[in-house]
């Protein structure tokens, strides 16, 4: 009765979620392209031989970017093999052309409904599926397991409190769950929780985003920024989301040094305009990073101009730099965390030796949260004004921001390994 429910209300939903495209289309034209293939359908993409494809969905952007060094082992590991990469956005999509290129296939994944996903699997054909973290649809599930696709979920997250909505729907949620011919869960207590809604095959092998780097000339760039911002203080408020910029806006004023800079990164691109007009109205001289590190500053071949001091925002509105932004801070905000949201990816930062700080609410990061705030690597923080106080604590104490940056360094190090476990269980999946 719940498959027939959820099945008759996809149908209902469909007309205002391409209604919902068209609209998101307004600030971000990627929204109405490709529509089609949200209802399986695909031409002209497909190869037509037997070449074992890999499957790999990825949402959006920070999935996409978790998912590349397991997609690149996995590139490496069986090269006779084809990748297809899969999202939800726009913006994910643009990220994995930007990371990959022509060396994967991309394609939105279809709505949850049997005929789209059918459509999809029997144009693609896969050998075997890969769906990111939290990414539990039933129907894909229910159709892959008809298929005869290993479907695995991969990097396997499960928060206590999507533990207990899930576990309220019983033998639906069983059902569902046990349909992944693999669970590669994150941690511990993850692989409890997944085991216990009643998933199969269960294994730890540790959280991807360890896995993740900042490339060189990323950093050199973030580096070559700060040389041009100069001596001044910088933390950089990585990820926000709509609401949180006020708050980190509110942090800013309640700072209290001298020439600090923030520099802002909304998570969302389309909101870049947005979130610059909030800064002006605050009375903060705002500089986007595009108009003052244009596109050949990035790549090396134009001087980056000296920031000027009364600049006290630069806002990044820039996609794929986020490394880059790091590198050039004292101190990393990540958003996400001061309304309740989730919080974001703090793995990258700490890769970068950045003292780290977050807000109080992390539900969808609280393993890698407490790991890094017992290795000493991040601060979690309670509102704007406990923001405010132990960022100016930091400024003033050098030594403990360089005591933090080293362990922030070596809490990433020592947990890093999950790509290679991964590719192993994998590729025992795949046509030999």
């Amino acid at each position: 009765m719940l498959r027939f429910i959820y099945n008759t209300l996809w149908w209902l939903i469909a007309p205002i979620a391409v209604l919902r495209l068209l609209i998101r289309s307004r600030k971000e034209r990627g929204y109405r392209e490709h529509i089609g293939e949200r209802f399986g359908f695909v031409r002209g993409r497909v190869p037509e031989d037997d070449t074992p494809l890999i499957w790999v969905h990825a949402v959006s952007v920070g999935e996409t970017r978790a998912a590349q060094p397991l997609i690149e082992a996995l590139l490496k590991a069986r090269p006779d093999a084809r990748i297809l990469l899969t999202h939800m956005t726009p913006s994910g999509r643009a990220t994995g052309e930007q990371i990959f290129g022509d060396r994967v296939l991309r394609c939105y994944l279809p709505y949850d409904m049997p005929h789209a996903v059918r459509r999809f699997l029997k144009a693609w054909r896969p050998s075997v599926g890969l769906v990111m973290e939290t990414e539990v649809w039933p129907t894909l599930i229910d159709e892959c397991r008809r298929a005869d696709v290993p479907l695995v979920l991969t990097n396997a997250r499960m928060s206590e409190r999507s533990f207990r909505r899930a576990a309220k729907f019983g033998n639906a949620t069983r059902d569902v769950f046990g349909g992944f011919a693999r669970v590669l869960a994150q941690s511990p207590s993850d692989a409890t929780r997944l085991s216990a809604l009643g998933a199969r095959n269960v294994a730890v092998l540790g959280n991807l985003k360890f896995d993740m780097s900042t490339p060189p000339e990323l950093a050199a760039r973030g580096h070559a920024w700060r040389a041009a911002i100069g001596t001044r203080p910088v933390w950089v408020a990585a990820s926000t989301r709509e609401g949180e910029e006020e708050l980190v806006l509110q942090a800013f004023a309640e700072l209290g040094v001298d020439d600090a800079l923030l520099v802002l990164v909304p998570r969302h691109p389309q909101r870049f305009n947005e979130v610059a007009a909030l800064g002006e109205k605050k009375g903060l001289r705002c500089v986007r990073r595009a108009a003052w590190a244009p596109a050949g500053a990035a790549a090396g071949e134009v001087t980056v101009p000296d920031l000027p001091r009364d600049v006290k925002e630069l806002l990044g509105d820039s996609m794929g730099e986020l490394g880059a932004y790091y590198a050039a801070s004292d101190v990393a905000f990540i958003g996400g965390s001061l309304l309740p949201l989730g919080g974001q990816n703090l793995i990258e930062a700490s890769g970068v030796g950045v003292p780290v700080l977050i807000g109080p609410h992390v539900f969808n990061f609280t393993q890698a949260t407490a790991d890094a705030v017992a290795a000493g690597a991040c601060v979690q923080v309670k509102d704007p004004a406990d923001l405010a106080r132990v960022l100016r604590e930091l400024f003033e104490d050098k030594a403990r921001r360089v005591a933090m940056g080293g362990a922030a360094s070596a809490f990433a190090a020592s947990h890093r390994g999950a790509t290679v476990r991964t590719v192993n269980v994998l590729t025992t999946l795949l046509p030999q």
